[in-house]
């Protein structure tokens, strides 16, 4: 539904023609391919992803899902590190229904890409294990169709590269930058258009046109899916029950209802570490749900996202829905992405909490794109004691908490855990991170799987209070302590656990003011984090018990008591108000 007015509109507030494609904006878009690299690399999750459904749907006479990927891409999308983390994957795992058209014009931003890229991409992409060939004159069609068709008896993904001359018909910026991202101008146009024999007025489209677009790839177009619908039509017939768990996965949909019974119940006083809560989650939901996969980037059993009951996902077992991403932080999201644009598919991915910066650019186009994928980050703190202010995230959680629709939870325990996996499962448009201890955390009395859906609610109350403590993960049990020694010595003291400030912030003003009455001044907060997330919370009048350093190496508890995370400290901050 893209008239001529619209294209017209191009790069124009409200059209449906954006400066770069948006799925969620322009019908015919199957993904916004965002910053160079992402496209090629989310094509190998759109790759993966019919594999899976494919070895998971298809009967004897009902390929059902039986698609090929295919990607245009440029030389800047090669020079990019997610190209060749993704490519490098794809050819591990033999995706050979994927095939990349490399477009080389020779010519980046800059000038040309002599100046900056002197590799062989075609040997690169060989060493991937692609199969890969050059088609010298990109006008040549025939040549191009031919090395499609040979790629898809290859075996392996495809990289055809296809000799092209940038901005072609115009007489004196043709190969050159001039005409990478810049307009021709008029002077320019008008030789263009006289090089090229074109002589109708601006957005004139001869009927020729039209009815060659409409025999050869319109009218195929729509043969091509009758047949595919007529197939589908019969398999409905002949396997009535899968093909109705297929109209739901399809749709967006689990034809199995995850709901808060199916989860594990953990007793007060459980102690268990969140990322291992989290594992307990996701294999209750890959019990429940057929088609909910994941993996970690070389950090399965660190982040705890394996599946028990399933191997490893590669060439040889299609099925299986453990996915080892290798250390491609990266490309992991990217992946993931490309998964979740296909569709049919609700999948994770898992690192380190720290590691998140290399894969942060693909969280935002998962935000962009409203994908519900989830992301599984671990070791959340300086509570990884030894390994010091490299591998001790400060900055994450603030700079996350910043990002349009993305949901943060940071639960306290292992029901906040199960809590945070129900709102990542039935999530529908938004992306959600959950962020995960290394250390164990105590089941609190407090805690409540269905309040962490409010994002904020009181874990510890004393009537006519006139403090209130707000936390967040493993400080909850932290904020508990310390009210309780307030207590003790005659305060009276709210705790908070606020697991997602995303969750809070969507409550209606009754319910925010319910859990953070504005007579009440006296507010702290307390995380393991950078404080900017804090002061709208506590305001002028409040305090935030944070850290705006990086961490340091000592074993944890050395290092949490030396950054004032300690049942004293916190005491005396809140007297101090």
């Amino acid at each position: 539904d893209v008239s001529m007015d619209e294209i017209k509109n191009f790069r124009q507030w409200g059209s449906k023609t954006p400066g770069h494609p948006e799925v969620t904006h322009t019908s015919g878009v199957d993904a916004t391919s965002g910053p160079l690299g992402q496209g090629i690399s989310t094509a190998v999750g759109f790759a993966q992803a019919e594999r899976f459904l494919a070895a998971k749907y298809n009967k004897d006479g009902f390929p059902i899902f039986d698609h090929y990927t295919y990607v245009i891409a440029g030389d800047g999308d090669f020079m990019e590190g997610v190209s060749a983390e993704a490519a490098s994957y794809a050819g591990h795992q033999a995706l050979d229904k994927l095939i990349v058209l490399y477009d080389s014009n020779d010519i980046c931003l800059d000038g040309e890409t002599k100046d900056t890229f002197s590799e062989n991409v075609r040997a690169r992409y060989d060493a991937y294990g692609w199969h890969t060939v050059l088609v010298e004159d990109g006008t040549d069609l025939a040549a191009i169709s031919t090395a499609i068709e040979t790629a898809k008896f290859s075996g392996k993904p495809s990289l055809i590269e296809v000799k092209t001359v940038i901005g072609y018909g115009s007489p004196n910026k043709s190969g050159t930058n001039a005409v990478h991202g810049a307009p021709l101008g008029a002077e320019e146009t008008g030789a263009t258009r006289k090089f090229l024999g074109w002589d109708y007025d601006p957005f004139e489209v001869p009927e020729e046109v039209y009815s060659d677009f409409k025999t050869n790839v319109a009218d195929r177009g729509q043969e091509a899916y009758d047949a595919w619908a007529s197939l589908v039509s019969d398999y409905k017939v002949a396997y009535p029950e899968v093909a109705s768990e297929i109209d739901a996965i399809v749709a967006g949909k689990s034809p199995v209802t995850i709901t808060e019974k199916d989860f594990p119940v953990y007793e007060n006083g459980f102690s268990q570490a969140t990322r291992n809560s989290s594992q307990d989650a996701i294999n209750t939901a890959a019990a429940v749900l057929p088609t909910f996969l994941g993996g970690s980037a070389d950090l399965a059993h660190s982040n705890m996202t394996y599946i028990k009951a399933d191997g490893l996902q590669d060439k040889y077992n299609p099925l299986n829905r453990n996915i080892q991403f290798g250390v491609r932080e990266f490309a992991m999201g990217t992946i993931l992405n490309g998964m979740a644009l296909h569709g049919g598919l609700r999948v994770y991915g898992g690192t380190f909490f720290v590691f998140s910066d290399y894969v942060k650019a693909a969280i935002r186009l998962s935000a962009i794109q409203e994908l519900p994928v989830t992301y599984v980050f671990t070791h959340d703190s300086i509570a990884v004691g030894e390994d010091g202010p490299t591998h001790e995230p400060v900055e994450h959680l603030a700079g996350l908490r910043s990002m349009p629709n993305l949901t943060v939870i940071r639960p306290a325990d292992a029901r906040e855990t199960q809590a945070a996996w129900h709102h990542a499962l039935t999530s529908t448009t938004t992306p959600t991170v959950i962020v995960l201890t290394r250390q164990n955390l105590v089941v609190e009395e407090g805690t409540d799987f269905g309040k962490v859906a409010k994002g904020a609610y009181v874990v510890y109350d004393t009537p006519g209070f006139d403090t209130i403590i707000i936390a967040t993960g493993s400080e909850v049990n932290l904020a508990i302590k310390a009210a309780k020694e307030l207590v003790l010595q005659g305060g009276k003291v709210r705790v908070v656990s606020m697991p997602s400030t995303e969750l809070f912030d969507a409550q209606d003003a009754t319910y925010k003011e319910d859990i953070l009455p504005s007579k009440t001044r006296r507010r702290v907060a307390i995380e393991m984090a950078a404080t900017q997330s804090w002061y709208k919370y506590v305001g002028l009048d409040g305090a935030v018990i944070g850290i705006d350093i990086f961490g340091a190496s000592a074993p944890a508890q050395t290092v949490i008591d030396n950054y004032g995370f300690t049942v004293e400290n916190i005491v005396a901050q809140v007297k101090s108000l």
